[in-house]
Parts: C-alpha cells; structure tokens; sequence
C-alpha cells in the first residue's frame, strides 16, 4: 500500500535509518575487533580502521539475501508506513544505546528486528507478522551462538593437535598471521549481514511510500550509503564492549582468537547466503566462549556470560515496546 509522505520527513527518516546503521558500527565495531585489540595483534587505532574497511569490502562479496529478508520478510511490506519505521528505527536505536552505556554485546539486529516487529503489530495487529523470515530470525537467536560455540571448540582442538609438536614461538607466529586473516574475515561477514538490515528498511520505506514502483528492490545508492554508514560507525569504535569481549567472557591468544573470529565467520557467511538476519553479536560470543571451554570449563567467566546471554533475550521484546510506543506517539500528531 503506498503511504504519501513529503520528501523532507522521507529524507529525514533516510537519514535516521543511515544514522541507526552508523550505531550499529559504533555498537559492533568490538565483536570484529575485540580478539586481535586484546591479543595486541593490532593497536586501537588500526584494527577499527582494519575493520571498517572489511566492513565495506562486503558490498563486492555478499549477496542482498538478508536486505531482502528485512525488508519483506519480518513484517508485511504492504502494511509498513513511514510512522512503523519511525517506531522501528527508534526502538532499535534506544536499545543499542542501553546496551552500549552499560558494555553490554547485545544484538544490534535483533534490535531492529524488534522495533520492526513492535511498530508493525501496534499498526495493524498480530497478523503483520511474515513468519518464515520472523521464525528464521529467532531460531538463530539460539543456533548462532552454539554453532559457533562447537565450531570454535572444534577448531580449537583440531589446530592444537596439529601444532602439537612444534615450538611455541613458530606456532605463535603462524597463528598471528592466521588470525589477521580471520579477523578480516569477521570484518567482512559483518558488514554484509549487518549493514543490509538497514538497507532492507530504507527499501520498503521508498517502496511504501511509491519510489520503488510495484516492485520491492534494493537501489545501489542505498546499497552503497548503507557500507559506509556502517563503516563509519566502526571506525568511531565501542570501547567498553571490546573490553567484555576480548578479556570479560575468557582470556584470548593468537590461536584463540584465530579459532573465534574463523568459527564466527562461517556462521555470519552461511547466514547470509541463506538470507538469515544474523546476530554477528551472538556468533563472535559463542565462539569467544568455546575456545575458553575448549581449554578448560573455569576459563571461562560466566558470570559476564550469562549478563550477555540475558541481554539476547530481552533484546526484541525490549526494542519491540519501544517501537510500539513510539508508533503510538506519531498516531497523536
């Protein structure tokens, strides 16, 4: 259904959502970085430039799958108005900030996924919900972190009994160079899950407002502006959440943080090639959190984990209600 709107409010609400993409770099930029900053592989200053360039290196390498999924797939796009993303985009941006005030990783895109879901169903009720995107989404709320939880235990015994004879300094060494790789890697399944949730909503925004036609595609200006908004945001950095990340959840070293970043990349790159909104917030910690398992059950904090894992729970319900209100609030004028 095509909503009239006047292209200020539109460019503002472009505008706003680019500004949400940004914070989600802000937000993220530790779970791409987080291993290679507390293993000083790379200083501060490097690893967020490092990672804002893999985050933008995703526009020739990852698919719009997920972009597609976001904007179509969670809520109807026949039923979304310019006051749902309003609701949508504010209830996600308050959460993010929370969470990023308090050092808390939560989820970015489940976030947004909540504030879509929220303002949608205060719009036009229960039944906005598309299931089979909305369904996808939260199962991989669970899966994602304990698939890269086994993978990272995997790859954590399989490179130590491959290593197992040589000296620590030449073992070291290799995995220094393996883990720049792998953080790269991150960078890049990063910015190509998260940076098209938000082209995804810009999308069906100028599709229900009449700029796309009849038919729902993602234009390459949004394509592109969306990269750099995120890789923006990355650069500007999150520093408390580096801190839970890289030292808070287990302590880290080369190969560690080679096997987290490697078994978080495979989870975010198969999400996206199968169109899955991915928390890359919930594959990096799963991962982080099985190579200190990996060694042994007490090196892991799980005081810090279970903070974390709290925080993916409430993040869509939390981020809904806030979408919802803020709905509700465009309703008064």
């Amino acid at each position: 259904m095509e909503h009239t709107l006047a292209f200020p409010l539109l460019v503002a609400l472009v505008v706003m959502a680019l500004a949400f993409d940004f914070l989600n770099g802000l937000h993220d930029a530790a779970n791409a970085i987080a291993t290679v900053v507390s293993t000083k592989l790379l200083n501060p200053l490097h690893a967020v430039i490092f990672a804002a360039i893999g985050n933008f290196l995703a526009y020739w390498i990852v698919g719009l799958h997920v972009a597609e999924t976001v904007g179509k797939g969670i809520i109807d796009k026949d039923a979304v108005t310019p006051a749902v993303v309003f609701g949508a985009l504010v209830g996600a941006m308050f959460w993010n900030v929370v969470t990023w005030i308090k050092g808390i990783p939560s989820s970015s895109s489940h976030a947004l996924i909540g504030g879509l879901l929220g303002a949608g169903m205060a719009h036009a009720g229960f039944g906005v919900v598309e299931f089979d995107g909305t369904n996808k989404t939260v199962l991989a709320i669970f899966l994602s972190p304990i698939i890269g939880f086994g993978i990272a235990m995997i790859l954590m015994l399989a490179t130590s009994w491959m290593f197992r004879g040589a000296a620590p300094r030449t073992a070291d060494k290799n995995f220094k160079g393996l883990h720049l790789i792998s953080s790269a890697a991150y960078s890049i399944s990063h910015g190509g899950n998260d940076a098209q949730k938000t082209m995804g909503v810009i999308a069906v925004l100028l599709y229900s407002t009449g700029h796309l036609g009849k038919t729902f595609y993602v234009p390459e200006w949004v394509v592109l502006g969306c990269y750099a908004a995120i890789s923006l945001g990355t650069v500007s950095g999150g520093w408390k959440i580096i801190k839970t990340m890289g030292t808070g959840l287990t302590k880290l070293n080369h190969h560690s943080g080679f096997c987290a970043s490697t078994a978080s990349s495979i989870v975010v790159f198969g999400a996206s090639a199968m169109g899955i909104p991915i928390s890359t917030t919930h594959a990096i910690t799963g991962a982080v959190v099985g190579t200190g398992a990996a060694r042994r059950a007490s090196a892991v904090r799980w005081s810090v984990a279970s903070r974390v894992i709290v925080a993916w729970f409430i993040t869509i319900p939390a981020s809904g209600l806030v979408g919802a209100g803020f709905y509700l609030l465009t309703r008064l004028f």
